[in-house]
């Protein structure tokens, strides 16, 4: 790193401390607590941009459906940490499920050999009987199992429930789901042109999220599932220890707050652990042969295929690793909120936001992502309060009764929008190329 790439980083741990000091709290507006969330933010928005940066900044691929990596991420604990719902398994439910889920595969697998094997009208004729039918016969038997399951105790559950193994282990598990998804993506969509690319990614994004949300059986849907377990200690265990209330007198501090602080530092050295392993993978993956290779293709397609270099393939896999990374996040994520909310998968927030996190640190440039999500992160939760805030003092002279105050005070909750597109101008005007550009 060079002086001026210190220089942001440092500037960026000056920020954070700065949000967490006693001294300038009132300048910022905010505490340790709150310093410690946007930490943990930043660490996780710095790991999906690294993950988009893969796709974008190493091979050129223009992915707009993250949320949907993302989200499949966030599923994983659910299925992997919870608890099982023993009772929809000797009920049947989820055995019917599966054989249902099975041969739903098999008619798939059917129509592909069918595809590969006749020709002309027989072949149309074939697949469609077998899509259609097969279609049907699927729906005969996932509908019933399906209704078992969501029909016991759906306040509670109405879910197939987890393995109950640690919480540790969805996180790889996130990344599986991810990865799996992509290569299927992949290997329909990656021989489209750029823009067929982002158009199909942008849908099947959507179709990841819709499925999340509206089917009950696998994670309660929008009805969320809460109480996942956590790596770290509860607050409320923390404070019920004697010990560690011992241990927050020594320093003066309250038991309450001194348990949250914990508990976010706690994630913070698990954040920045993946992030470390991460950051220093993918470095020397972008300096190896391949890295060099896969940026040739980036810059020339025509003269890395010319090369016999197997252009599709190559997009294939990182295509496939940029997701799993972000479905790595996605599982971190929920495993920090202990919370699994599919309707927080916004496309505005688990797209855009991380899209602008390379394009203001420097695609290319797996430092320029870390920065990037660093800051972003950072401008997303601050800007929150500040606009409101600025937005006071800006009318405090106008009559209480204007209508253009009013509108401007309403106007508060898009502050955030319009302080990320101002920053994104200001970065593509003045450093194009981003904060920290590819070398």
């Amino acid at each position: 790193m060079n002086l001026r790439n210190v220089l942001l980083f440092a500037g960026m741990a000056l920020l954070i401390v700065l949000e967490g000091s006693t001294t300038f709290g009132g300048l910022f507006g905010g505490s340790w607590n709150t310093a410690l969330f946007i930490l943990n933010f930043g660490l996780l928005s710095a790991i999906m941009s690294l993950g988009v940066n893969m796709q974008w900044g190493y091979a050129g691929l223009f992915n707009v459906g993250v949320v949907g990596f993302i989200a499949l991420g966030g599923l994983a604990p659910v299925l992997i940490a919870t608890a099982p719902v023993t009772e929809v398994w000797t009920l049947g439910g989820v055995g019917r499920l599966i054989f249902s889920l099975v041969v739903g595969a098999g008619v798939i697998a059917l129509a592909v050999a069918l595809n590969h094997r006749l020709r002309g009208g027989i072949r149309v004729l074939a697949l469609g009987v077998t899509l259609i039918g097969g279609f049907f016969l699927y729906r005969a038997l996932f509908d019933p199992a399906v209704e078992v399951i969501e029909a016991f105790n759906p306040a509670t559950y109405s879910n197939i429930g987890g393995l109950g193994l640690p919480v540790l282990v969805s996180w790889p598990v996130g990344a599986l789901l991810a990865a799996g998804a992509a290569w299927l993506i992949g290997k329909t969509a990656l021989g489209l042109r750029s823009d067929y690319l982002a158009i199909a990614t942008l849908g099947i994004g959507e179709i990841i999220v819709a499925v999340l949300k509206n089917e009950d059986w696998l994670a309660r849907g929008v009805k969320n599932v809460i109480g996942i377990p956590r790596p770290v200690p509860y607050e409320v265990d923390l404070q019920a220890s004697a010990g560690f209330a011992d241990f927050a007198a020594r320093f003066g501090a309250d038991p309450v707050v001194a348990s949250t602080i914990v508990v976010k530092l706690l994630y913070a050295g698990l954040f920045l652990v993946v992030l470390l392993a991460l950051t220093a993978a993918s470095e020397l993956a972008l300096k190896s042969p391949w890295g060099r290779m896969m940026r040739a293709i980036r810059d020339n397609e025509v003269a890395a295929e010319a090369m016999g270099k197997n252009v599709t393939g190559r997009h294939l896999q990182i295509f496939i690793l940029g997701s799993a990374v972000c479905g790595f996040a996605g599982a971190m994520m929920v495993t920090m909120d202990s919370l699994h909310n599919p309707g927080t998968y916004s496309p505005l927030r688990f797209t855009f936001l991380v899209w602008v996190m390379v394009i203001v640190g420097g695609s290319g440039n797996n430092w320029g992502a870390i920065i990037g999500g660093f800051l972003i992160s950072f401008l997303w939760l601050k800007v929150e309060a500040w606009g409101p805030a600025a937005l006071d003092y800006l009318t405090a002279g106008m009559d209480p009764a204007s209508p253009l105050r009013e509108h401007l005070k309403d106007s508060a909750a898009h502050m955030r929008l319009i302080a990320l597109g101002l920053v994104l101008l200001l970065v593509l005007r003045f450093s194009p190329k981003g904060l920290i550009p590819e070398r």
